[in-house]
């Protein structure tokens, strides 16, 4: 269960339930002591992140920019993996009742300190996540240390000397833990297709550009820069490059023209 709020909700997360539901799922529970829970996840959501098993990555997309990112901060795919599964449970539009945003739940505080403008925007979202728990793994030099930092805070991990003793962190390290050792063989073939799919289409449209750029039959081609620096593929050769005198050739030509002439 996501955390709960006061019993007064802040203006502007009622704004937001309002304005986004039609959109995100927002929707507001009154619970029986009277508190209110804003949410926007369905029940197929809510199973993915609460799930003890590392499920398949929905959408090609999203898996390639998992492996992406987590590659480029020198991290383990599958450990991202498990932390969006965790955090939003695939869903790009999961708001928590605190404001966290996105697939791997940035606080707007910690998103703008990243550099996301846009924490709805996937890859800015996973780009932004991945960064942070790189920070965390390289600061604590352990995968539970970063985990218990990225759901409770790193100050909260340092003031513990460990794993905080609170209940949703110390349930949440366990779970993302168990899911970052899980390795099901179909995620590796699917990320290896959906590579193959990448690499194939970036062929094509390097196919389509040099097909645009092919110089009639017999014609020679010439590579180029233009006034801008940048490369140029064209059938037009360059201008003759204007002829350089010898220094010995410049001074016996200047030589010559400074003696006397004979009458």
């Amino acid at each position: 269960m996501l955390p709960k709020l006061s019993r007064l909700l802040p203006a502007a997360l009622l704004a937001l339930a309002t304005t986004s539901a039609a959109d995100a799922q927002v929707q507001v529970r009154t619970l029986d002591d009277g508190t209110h829970l804003i949410f926007n996840e369905s029940t197929v959501e809510r199973q993915r992140r609460q799930s003890h098993q590392l499920l398949p990555v929905p959408k090609a997309e999203l898996r390639l920019l998992i492996d992406r990112y987590a590659r480029f901060f020198g991290l383990a795919p599958q450990l991202v993996q498990a932390v969006v599964q965790a955090e939003s449970g695939y869903n790009v539009k999961a708001l928590s009742s605190k404001g966290a945003m996105g697939l791997m739940q940035l606080m707007p505080g910690t998103a703008a300190l990243l550099g996301v403008s846009n924490a709805w925007d996937p890859q800015q979202n996973v780009r932004g996540g991945s960064a942070y728990l790189a920070q965390q793994l390289e600061r604590f030099g352990s995968v539970r240390l970063a985990v218990a930092a990225y759901h409770a805070g790193p100050n909260a991990v340092a003031k513990y000397n460990g794993v905080p003793p609170y209940p949703d962190t110390q349930e949440y390290v366990e779970r993302v833990l168990s899911l970052y050792q899980q390795n099901p063989p179909e995620a590796a073939v699917d990320l290896a297709r959906d590579r193959a799919r990448a690499h194939a289409e970036a062929d094509r449209r390097h196919k389509e550009v040099l097909a645009k750029v092919q110089p009639a039959a017999g014609s020679k081609v010439y590579l180029q820069r233009d006034a801008g620096g940048q490369l140029l593929l064209t059938n037009t050769p360059p201008p003759a490059a204007p002829r350089v005198q010898s220094r010995t050739a410049a001074l016996a030509s200047r030589t010559a023209a400074a003696a006397p002439r004979t009458p």
